[in-house]
């Protein structure tokens, strides 16, 4: 990195200097490229640049300028930033990364011993720039978003004021970079578990599997890699994000709640349906009942249910399996079979569960899918039961003591998704936080300006490792 400093233009623009801390952007692009670039454009939204350089620079600012009259920090945080050819598609695209470009660990000032910090926030605590040769952030862009190809014709909203309408909202994406930057990333390898030379990041003192009830730095490396992959069971253990949660996050959270029997009874992780009546407190209670009309033991409702299946699923809760025909298309034959609501199993490996697509006007049922892994668990507790009841119980509903985004004890979720994503799996928030959280793993067209309570829990959480 030393290297690559004595090669770009070293070029220093500094941010307005706040009271709580100043954020500088290196501007690492060569001339007539990225920041440099000439291309005429027209002031938008706040932005007054006339060039495609200038406002881009400009919405970079805006970025830093929000974290900086957040953060408390006297050494300037810098930033080496660049424009750049990020993996992109017409439907996909990377749109921009950052972190720290250094990590440090047992200094004096540390508040946790054996554990690593990223450079802007160790310079923070100990009041001076660790390494001067060297940025503490390093951030790249996607220079090609809008262009043929890649999001063809949708660039980033260069404006300052969010209205981005559908395109991509540049300082949204920014303030999430800048934040993976400040601290909120592990360095500990999410697929292997490994630790970065045998140190566990600071992060790692608070991810809290509450299946194991350890936290990431008391775990093996295997261990780390399953909790990587665990689903609503990986939390945020800080106490800061814990209570803000509580002013941010709305109160009640769908869910899948088996009743009865005993042996049985907990809570299922669910995706919601965007047709029929959507969930609500307190619910729809009601006994569980699969349908078997294919082997080997599938229930697909494809067609009308035959008479047995009818009989079976007639004032109960179905369970059906997804394949072969359309959510709304088997939610609507066991409805007109008699079903109360309806239960699809996933046929593919995967958590979460995502939500159900679809529009009928003519379904009046709940209707919520599992993974699955659950759906087999059910199905086997489902296997001793009579032709019309099964014994077992559950409620499709809003659990209002629990906030969209944590788990029965109030802990904010992480993302966790099975199989791992990486880049994107256990260093950002689970998606389902609502209303949605700047440090997601997405960035939502929603999303405001903000990076603390009462609209976001981004700045808590790098209060709890220590800023």
């Amino acid at each position: 990195m030393k290297t690559l400093l004595t090669a770009i233009m070293a070029m220093l623009i500094a941010s307005a200097s706040w009271a709580a801390a100043t954020i500088t952007i290196v501007n690492g692009d060569p001339p007539g490229s990225g920041f440099n670039d000439p291309t005429p454009a027209v002031p938008v939204g706040g932005n007054t640049g006339t060039t495609l350089g200038a406002q881009r620079l400009n919405a970079f600012q805006a970025a830093a300028s929000k974290w900086g009259e957040t953060l408390d920090s006297g050494v300037p945080i810098r930033v080496l930033a660049t424009w750049e050819a990020l993996p992109c598609t017409d439907t996909a695209a990377v749109l921009g990364s950052a972190g720290a470009l250094e990590v440090f660990a047992d200094f004096p000032e540390a508040p946790q011993r054996n554990a690593w910090f990223g450079k802007a926030e160790t310079n923070k605590l100990i009041g001076f720039d660790a390494d001067p040769a060297t940025p503490d952030i390093r951030a790249r862009f996607n220079v090609n978003l809008g262009q043929p190809g890649c999001f063809t014709g949708s660039p980033f909203y260069l404006g300052l004021d969010n209205n981005h309408g559908a395109n991509t909202d540049l300082v949204t994406v920014l303030l999430h970079e800048f934040a993976h930057g400040l601290g909120f990333q592990t360095y500990t390898d999410d697929q292997t578990g490994e630790l970065l030379a045998g140190i566990p990041s600071i992060w790692d003192y608070f991810l809290l599997d509450t299946s194991t009830g350890k936290v990431w730095k008391d775990m093996s490396n295997a261990g780390r890699a399953a909790s990587a992959v665990r689903s609503g069971k990986l939390v945020w253990s800080g106490v800061r994000v814990t209570n803000a949660a509580q002013l941010v996050l709305q109160a009640g959270t769908p869910i899948l709640t088996l009743l009865t029997p005993p042996e049985v009874a907990g809570v299922i992780q669910i995706g919601t349906a965007a047709f029929g009546p959507p969930l609500s407190s307190p619910g729809l209670t009601g006994e569980v009942m699969p349908v078997v009309d294919t082997s080997p033991d599938l229930g697909l409702a494809c067609a009308p249910l035959s008479a047995i299946n009818a009989q079976a699923v007639k004032g109960k809760i179905a369970l059906i399996d997804r394949g072969v025909c359309t959510f709304v298309v088997k939610v609507r034959n066991v409805q007109e079979a008699g079903a109360i609501g309806a239960i699809i199993a996933d046929n593919v490996p995967g958590a979460p569960p995502p939500g159900l697509g679809g529009s009928d006007a003519r379904i009046v049922i709940p209707a919520v899918r599992i993974t699955l892994e659950d759906g087999l668990a059910l199905k086997q507790a489902l296997a001793r039961r009579t032709r019309t009841h099964s014994g077992l119980f559950a409620n499709l509903g809003v659990n209002l003591a629990v906030r969209a985004g944590t788990d029965a004890l109030g802990r904010v979720l992480m993302y966790a998704p099975r199989p791992n994503q990486p880049g994107s799996s256990v260093s950002h928030y689970d998606t389902s936080a609502t209303p949605n959280q700047l440090m997601e793993p997405a960035i939502n067209a929603d999303l405001k300006h903000e990076v603390r309570p009462p609209f976001d829990l981004t700045f808590p959480l790098l209060r709890d490792i220590g800023w």
